[in-house]
């Protein structure tokens, strides 16, 4: 039951953005800095974001060797290089928007671990950096030659090194992206679950800890909420994509590297945090076990990581695991972020690829343009 006050002050916006990751956040920031007097509202089901955002793995990365050779299969070439420099953009953006202290950024670099069957990538090495030098002006990948003093498996043949990449922490960047927006003036309620988005009225029935919906109004609404957009707007090309993440405890003997680390085409990967080991990633051994939006462990992936850590990482190291959990990313047939107009008031920013660090800022620069203009 709402009082009249209620009523007069917190249900009318300019714009309201419908989840509070990155996406969402840059958004309504980008909206605000634009309309400093517009009143707008950010709407987020959790206490902290429901995704992914404050539940990855902390990589600065835009796409290791093997990862880049295989979208080459599904997109073309052109589409790929975009992607990638659109990634490398976003992290040199955000990097230049809130300053490395803010987002305890490193630029480590990145290494990518190549078994048996993909030393054939190495003979890419070369043309690849072609591709990409109109983006970083100097050659991206090299073939690093002492690797084998990182203690790895006998089975890692080679290392690729990629001078660009590196590493932050999520919690820290949403932190920097809460103070813009408080100082901003934007509104952020946590614990409303949308129930309803009536797209052409910009009516959004949110239930918010009791069984009554409260009913917000947006001149304009912005929906940010990734794979979970898929229960508003089933028509897109739009699947979950649950990833794994496990920290150890700290290790007693220093770990002999540093940087951010990738395995098996870019869907494992790892790096060194506060001396424990981070591992992460594994949705390719069940991708239809992971097309869920349940944050749970899978089992099976969690057993393949592990198994990983102590017979490739250390081999023949016991590890012993302090905290693990999961987040929801979304992905569709192609790598490329949806960003569009789906009714008359409301547009969506959604499909980050899992790569919400590296573009979440300027996907939503671009939706807040969308909105502003687009309508």
């Amino acid at each position: 039951m709402l009082s009249y006050w209620e009523k007069k002050n917190f249900l009318n916006y300019d714009l309201i953005v419908v989840g509070a990751g990155f996406v969402g956040l840059s958004t309504a920031i980008h909206f605000k800095k634009k309309r400093p007097k517009a009143r707008v509202l950010i709407l987020e089901r959790g206490t902290f974001p429901s995704g992914a955002t404050t539940k990855n793995a902390g990589f600065a990365c835009f796409g290791s060797l093997t990862e880049i050779l295989d979208d080459m299969w599904s997109m073309t070439q052109d589409e790929v290089v975009k992607l990638v420099e659109k990634r490398a953009k976003g992290l040199e953006l955000i990097q230049k928007e809130f300053g490395r202290k803010a987002l305890d950024f490193k630029q480590s670099g990145g290494f990518e671990l190549i078994t048996e069957d993909q030393l054939e990538a190495l003979d890419q090495l070369s043309s690849i950096n072609k591709l990409l030098k109109p983006i970083f002006k100097k050659p991206v990948f090299s073939n690093l030659k002492n690797y084998r003093s990182f203690g790895f498996d006998e089975s890692v043949k080679a290392v690729v090194k990629n001078q660009f990449e590196g590493e932050l922490d999520p919690g820290t960047y949403i932190s920097a992206l809460w103070s813009r927006a408080n100082e901003l003036g934007i509104k952020i309620l946590t614990g409303s679950h949308v129930q309803k988005v009536e797209k052409d009225l910009g009516l959004i029935s949110v239930k918010a800890g009791t069984d009554e919906l409260i009913e917000f109004q947006g001149s304009k609404v912005a929906i940010c909420t990734n794979a979970f957009a898929g229960q508003f707007f089933p028509e897109f090309d739009l699947e979950p994509g649950r990833g794994l993440v496990m920290v150890s405890q700290p290790f007693e003997q220093k770990i002999p590297w540093k940087g951010s680390f990738h395995f098996d085409k870019g869907y494992v990967y790892f790096r060194k945090i506060d001396g424990r080991l981070l591992l992460g990633g594994g949705r390719n051994k069940d991708f239809e076990g992971e097309k869920s939006l349940e944050n749970a462990i899978n089992p099976t992936i969690d057993s393949y990581l592990e198994n990983l850590a102590g017979t490739i990482i250390f081999p023949g190291q016991k590890i012993t695991w302090e905290h693990k959990w999961t987040g929801i990313m979304a992905f569709g047939q192609k790598k490329l972020p949806i960003m569009e107009k789906v009714g008359d008031r409301t547009a969506v920013g959604i499909r980050l690829g899992g790569m919400g660090v590296a573009i979440g800022w300027e996907v939503g620069r671009q939706l807040s343009d969308l909105l502003r203009k687009g309508f």
